[in-house]
C-alpha cells in the first residue's frame, strides 16, 4: 500500500501539510514542477503513478483532486481499481473566478479542466469539506462529493487548507490518513 499525494494548481509549497506527510509516509508525491495549465501532464503523471505502485491510496489536495477527477474519467478500469481509497481535500469547485495567484476560468476551461467532472468515481472516496473554503463553497462542494459518490467528512474552518490558511504540519489530516491506513491493514490482517 502506497500513498500518492496530488498537489494543487500552484504545486506544493515547504510547509504545505502534503509535504510533511510525505516525510512520514511510504508516500509517491507528483512531481510538483508542472505549470498550473498542463491538465494533460498531470494527468499522465496520476496514471503513471497509479500503475508503478501496488494498492495506492491517493491524497489529492485543491486542483489535485481536480487531476484526480480528470484521470478517473479517462484510465481504463483496469488501472482505476488497483485504487484502494481517495482522499479528496478541499475541492475548488470552479464556479466563481479564482484569486490573482491563480489563472482565469476560461483559460483553465480552455485547457480542459472544466467542466469539473461529476460522474461516480470507480473507487471509495472521501471529502475533506471545509465550511470556509472561499475556492469550494461547502454546498457546492458536498453536491459535487454525491455526485462522485463519496463520504464527506467535515474539516471546519480550515480555509483552504493550505499554508494561507494555517495548515503546515496538520495533525487533524494525519489523523485521517492514519484512521484510512488502519481500515485497510485490518483488511489485510482479517
Amino acid at each position: 500500500m502506497t500513498l500518492v499525494l496530488v498537489p494543487g494548481l500552484r504545486g506544493s509549497a515547504p510547509d504545505h501539510w502534503q509535504e510533511h506527510l510525505a516525510q512520514r509516509a511510504d508516500a509517491v508525491h507528483l512531481r510538483t514542477d508542472r505549470g498550473p495549465l498542463d491538465l494533460d501532464a498531470r494527468v499522465a503523471d496520476l496514471d503513471e503513478a497509479v500503475t508503478s505502485v501496488d494498492r495506492p491510496i491517493i491524497i489529492a489536495h485543491s486542483a489535485g483532486v481536480l487531476t484526480l477527477l480528470h484521470w478517473a474519467a479517462r484510465a481504463p478500469r483496469s488501472v482505476t481499481s488497483k485504487v484502494l481509497e481517495a482522499l479528496l481535500v478541499t475541492p475548488p469547485t470552479l464556479n466563481a473566478e479564482l484569486p490573482p495567484v491563480y489563472p482565469r476560468l476560461t483559460e483553465l476551461a480552455d485547457h480542459g479542466w472544466l467542466p469539473v467532472p461529476t460522474q461516480a468515481l470507480p473507487f471509495p472516496a472521501t471529502v475533506g469539506l471545509s465550511d470556509d473554503d472561499p475556492l469550494g463553497p461547502a454546498g457546492e462542494v458536498r453536491d459535487l462529493a454525491a455526485d462522485w459518490g463519496a463520504v464527506v467528512v467535515e474539516l471546519g474552518a480550515v480555509g483552504h487548507a493550505n499554508p494561507a490558511s494555517g495548515h503546515g504540519p496538520w495533525p487533524a489530516m494525519d489523523t485521517l490518513v492514519e484512521a484510512t491506513l488502519r481500515e485497510y491493514f485490518t483488511e489485510v490482517d482479517a
